[in-house]
């Protein structure tokens, strides 16, 4: 659960106390943590068996969190990131630093982009080291079948040589919590709402430690769309989720008193598009997506009333980028 920024202070991790790896012996200072994070910044490395210590770490804290994480605004909400780790350089820095910003990631960190390691271990790391601050959830893309396919498996294998270091992050994908609500009012999603689905409840019982089901109520959270056009429920073209209508959102939003479902998961050129009389919004945060899109992305705060205010950016130079391709399918 995360509290107001006068209250985070309290709960983030000090340098007097140490953070343990899991039951073993291995443990991470705060210290540590903050090498971590500045080597993970300048998009270098850090060593396989600092993955699978901040993994392990990162895990412990991420159990604790809820299927249906409560956060508190202020709040910046971010979509779509798929390893532009420059990108997303760019987005905190007009969007404000951690600690001084709290942000709510709505999934996708992996596959496709250049640099999914280096996006997703810096991600893990502000986690892990300001946990209160940096709120995290599961989009479709933190799944193994996912990632054997789009690019992250292939990256990991590349940048250590073994898969070990997939292993130890997609461990930590069956850990991330699979949607949020802020101030009780914006339920926000990675992909969507599921008919198996009519309550905050019924998300809060699933078992979310395992990897993301080929259909079903889990499924559907992380890969269904809005579809402007349509009525009840569809079949998604994906071949998972749904396509859901107006009246579906209505009911969900009356039943669970939310005035807002804010998700990711669609390409947007604008960066942002409302859809059903500003009930759904989809938030898109990775500008020239795939380096070849030519879209510009877009962040959301919320402040402590819940006005709204986007900020849009451009994509960031890729420095040094050495603009190796994987494997990309834009179906998805």
């Amino acid at each position: 659960m995360a509290t107001s920024i006068a209250d985070l202070a309290s709960s983030e991790v000090r340098p007097d106390s140490p953070v343990t790896a899991g039951a073993g012996p291995i443990e991470m200072s705060v210290d540590d943590l903050d090498k971590h994070i500045e080597t993970l910044m300048k998009c270098e490395l850090i060593s396989e068996q600092d993955v699978k210590s901040l993994c392990s770490k990162a895990r412990e804290i991420l159990v604790q969190e809820g299927n249906v994480q409560v956060i508190d605004s202020p709040v910046t909400i971010c979509g779509d990131i798929h390893g532009q780790f420059y990108d997303l350089m760019e987005l905190f820095k007009v969007g404000g630093q951690i600690p001084d910003t709290n942000y709510l990631f709505l999934g996708d960190f992996v596959d496709r982009g250049f640099y999914s390691v280096e996006t997703f271990l810096l991600l893990l790391a502000l986690k892990v080291r300001y946990p209160d601050r940096m709120m995290l959830i599961r989009g479709n893309h933190e799944s193994r079948q996912i990632t054997q396919v789009y690019g992250f498996y292939d990256e990991c294998l590349r940048k250590y040589g073994s898969a070990a270091v997939w292993k130890a992050c997609t461990e930590v994908f069956d850990y991330l919590s699979l949607s949020a609500v802020i101030d009780g009012k914006a339920f926000c999603v990675h992909g969507g709402l599921s008919p198996s689905i009519q309550t905050l409840d019924q998300i809060r019982v699933i078992d979310r430690k395992q990897e993301v089901p080929h259909d079903g109520p889990m499924c559907d959270l992380l890969w269904s769309d809005p579809e402007d056009s349509s009525v009840g429920w569809g079949m998604s073209p994906r071949g998972a989720g749904y396509l859901f209508g107006a009246d579906v959102v209505k009911t969900f939003c009356d039943t669970n008193g939310v005035d807002l479902i804010c998700r990711a998961h669609q390409l947007v050129m604008e960066g942002y598009k409302w859809h059903f009389n500003d009930s759904v919004l989809t938030v898109w945060s990775a500008p020239n997506y795939c380096y070849r899109c030519g879209n510009v992305a877009a962040i959301l705060e919320l402040d402590e009333q819940l006005n709204k205010e986007f900020t849009i950016f451009e994509a960031a130079p890729q420095v040094g980028c050495t603009f190796y391709k994987p494997k990309t399918r834009l179906a998805k």
